[in-house]
């Protein structure tokens, strides 16, 4: 791969957007851990994005799509090729209770839009730390809510660059599943429909959640959020906490005392942290009560391969 010619062929076939070499990727994730990307491209429009897409397919260059880095633990060896950007996606508005945002928008930034254009349907996403194009991708949810209760269509790019709008049923959205995930598609914009409300209604379950959420999670450290789905009849906390795993800590990263759904970065923890202390934690459920526990938050890039334990 030379990184030069890539560089300068993206240069000048992208009229919007910014190209960074190899980037520090923890600057952009909610664990504060990850490695370098050759190449950090923050597209401006949907046209970059397409072009992006079309080039890597076209010169097979690997590519790997980023939103607000709120559920993704990227490893410490960083990632080949071209990370894809689409935080600067951020149009919004409302027409006859449609609500239209580009993917790069923060959820909860929609969430309060909704709550101000006096609309409901989006009450649950008001703690969800992540984008418009995550919250699509793994059908998000939390408190009895969730993306597809409320998503009218989205429009996608596929890895060749073409540009798709799929409705609801296309999108085969399921507990923290998508077709998009299947057939590695890129969220550009999404359209939610939403029902008429009263602004004090939308406030008070707002307000209820975001209370419930403060008191519960662990707010005060750097994570990714809930780790493990819900396993069927069951709840990966209660399981994690009556294995007396809380409070257990690999290098920098520990089980959150405070939600034991939570793996939080108390000390300059690293990729590889979090990844030991996963694997460390579905091998004691599965030992203790024999279920697997399958991960929520996606675990992507290059291992370091000899990593230094920092905390001896």
């Amino acid at each position: 791969m030379d990184k030069k010619l890539i560089e300068q062929d993206l240069r000048m076939q992208l009229n919007n957007s910014t190209i960074k070499v190899n980037e520090p990727l923890k600057k952009y994730t909610y664990t504060e851990t990850g490695g370098p990307a050759d190449f950090y491209v923050t597209v401006g429009d949907f046209d970059d994005a397409c072009k992006v897409l079309k080039y890597c397919s076209e010169n097979h260059i690997p590519i790997t799509y980023l939103g607000n880095g709120s559920n993704i633990i990227i490893r410490d060896g960083g990632i080949r090729g071209v990370v894809l950007n689409l935080l600067d996606l951020t149009h919004l508005n409302i027409i006859d209770n449609v609500i239209t945002v580009g993917s790069g928008r923060a959820i909860i930034d929609v969430s309060r839009f909704a709550r101000d254009n006096s609309v409901s349907g989006l009450e649950f996403a008001c703690g969800i730390p992540g984008s418009v194009g995550g919250a699509v991708y793994m059908n998000a949810g939390a408190y009895g809510g969730e993306v597809k209760d409320c998503l009218l269509e989205a429009t996608v790019a596929t890895k060749h660059g073409e540009l798709l709008v799929l409705s609801n049923e296309e999108l085969e959205l399921a507990y923290r599943r998508s077709i998009i995930q299947e057939n590695n598609y890129v969220i550009l914009e999404a359209k939610f429909k939403m029902t008429p409300a009263k602004i004090d209604d939308i406030n008070a379950i707002m307000d209820d959640l975001t209370d419930r959420r403060e008191s519960k999670q662990p707010l005060e450290y750097p994570s990714c959020g809930s780790v493990f789905q819900r396993p069927p009849g069951n709840f990966a906390g209660k399981l994690i906490q009556d294995s007396g795993l809380q409070g257990h800590r690999i290098g920098g990263v520990e089980v959150s005392k405070k939600h034991a759904g939570f793996m939080v970065n108390v000390d300059n923890g690293t990729a590889g942290d979090y990844e030991e202390l996963i694997n460390y934690v579905k091998n004691t459920v599965q030992k203790n009560y024999g279920i697997e526990l399958d991960t929520e938050v996606r675990v992507i890039g290059e291992p370091v391969y000899k990593r230094i334990d920092r905390h001896k």
